[in-house]
C-alpha cells in the first residue's frame, strides 16, 4: 500500500485541486490505539485534510492541526511536515461513552467552547522567532466546513473540502480558488464562473463514492471534460518524531519535585507515546540524570504497557 497525494490545476482557470488517499499511514496510526467509530471517522478526516493543506505550504516545518473539545473528546491532533510525514492522536475524557452516530458538534463542541487551532512550526527558527498560530472558535458541523471557514476568514482563500474515512482508508479532495492577479473585470468574472463550476462538479461526489473509489478514478470521473495540468504524485507516510530525549525534556518541564515524588510512589515512570505507542521507561537513576546532566543518558526501552 502506497499512500498518494495528487495535485492538479485547471488550465487558465485560477483553480487548483488535490486528491489524497491514506491507507498505509492510516492503518499504521490505527494499529497503535483503538478509537470509537465516531472518533475514528473525524480523526481520519482531519488527517486527510492536514495532508491536503500541508502540500500547498512552502515552508520547511510542520503544520499542526488541533481541535480542542468541551465534550467527550478533549483533543484531536494531526501533525504533517513538509515531506508529508504525518501522525495523529486523540484524547478522550476519562468517562467518555461515545455512540457510533455522534457528530463533531456532539463530541467536541457540546457546550460551544470547542476551538480549532492551526500552528505552523518552522524547523529553522531564527533567534526569538515563534511558531505562527491561528486560533478560532469551532465554526462548522463537519471537519470540512470548519477548515473551509478558517481558510476564508484567516487566509482569505475560497476553499472547498470533501472528506471521508472508515477503518480501512481515509480520502479527501481539496479545491481552492487562486487569488486574482491583475486582469479585467471580464477575466475576474470568468474566474468566478470557473470556480463555481469546479465546486459544482465536486459536489456531485458522494460520501460512499469517496470511500470506495481510488483517487485516479475519482479525478477522471469528476473532471474528464476539463483541461487539467497534473503534477507528479506525492507520497505521504506515517512518521512519529518521538525520541527518548524529547520524553526526558517533557519530564523536566514537570519539575524535579513532581518527578521525584512520582518515582518515590511507584518506583519507575513508564510512558507510551500517544502517537505511535512506543514505550519509554525511566527508573530512579534515569530521572536523577535528567536534572544533573545536560544530555539524557541512554536507558533500556521495554515495550510494555503502562501499569499503575
Amino acid at each position: 500500500m502506497t499512500d498518494t497525494l495528487q495535485k492538479f490545476m485547471f488550465e487558465n482557470a485560477g483553480v487548483r485541486g488535490e486528491l489524497v488517499e491514506l491507507e498505509s499511514s492510516w492503518q499504521q496510526m490505527l494499529s497503535h490505539k483503538v478509537y470509537p467509530k465516531a472518533v475514528q471517522t473525524i480523526l481520519g478526516e482531519l488527517m486527510a485534510a492536514s495532508a491536503l493543506l500541508s502540500a500547498n505550504l512552502k515552508f520547511n516545518g510542520t503544520m499542526i492541526m488541533q481541535i480542542h473539545g468541551d465534550g467527550p473528546v478533549k483533543l484531536m491532533v494531526v501533525e504533517c511536515d513538509a515531506d508529508l510525514r504525518i501522525r495523529a492522536t486523540a484524547k478522550l475524557a476519562d468517562d467518555a461513552v461515545i455512540e457510533d452516530h455522534e457528530t463533531l458538534k456532539e463530541l467536541v463542541h457540546a457546550h460551544g467552547q470547542g476551538r480549532f487551532v492551526i500552528t505552523l512550526d518552522p524547523n529553522d527558527k531564527m533567534p526569538g522567532q515563534q511558531a505562527y498560530q491561528g486560533i478560532v472558535p469551532l465554526d462548522g458541523d463537519t471537519v470540512a466546513t470548519v477548515i473551509e471557514n478558517y481558510m476564508l476568514r484567516s487566509e482569505q482563500l475560497d476553499t472547498k473540502l470533501w472528506l471521508a474515512a472508515n477503518e480501512k482508508v481515509t480520502r479527501g479532495m481539496l479545491l481552492q480558488k487562486l487569488p486574482e492577479i491583475g486582469g479585467s473585470g471580464a477575466q475576474a468574472e470568468d474566474g468566478e464562473d470557473m470556480w463555481s463550476h469546479a465546486v459544482m462538479l465536486g459536489d456531485t461526489l458522494k460520501h460512499e463514492e469517496l470511500l470506495s473509489t481510488d483517487i485516479a478514478t475519482l479525478m477522471h470521473r469528476l473532471f474528464w471534460e476539463q483541461t487539467l495540468r497534473v503534477f507528479d504524485p506525492l507520497h505521504p507516510v506515517f512518521h512519529c518524531s518521538c525520541t527518548r530525549e524529547k520524553v526526558g525534556d517533557m519530564l523536566k518541564m514537570l519539575g524535579q519535585a513532581e518527578v521525584e515524588s512520582a518515582i518515590a510512589e511507584i518506583g519507575r515512570l513508564d510512558i507510551n507515546c500517544d502517537f505511535c505507542g512506543k514505550h519509554y521507561g525511566f527508573d530512579q537513576v534515569d530521572c536523577t540524570q535528567l536534572f544533573v546532566a545536560k544530555t539524557l543518558a541512554e536507558g533500556t526501552v521495554t515495550p510494555t504497557e503502562i501499569k499503575h
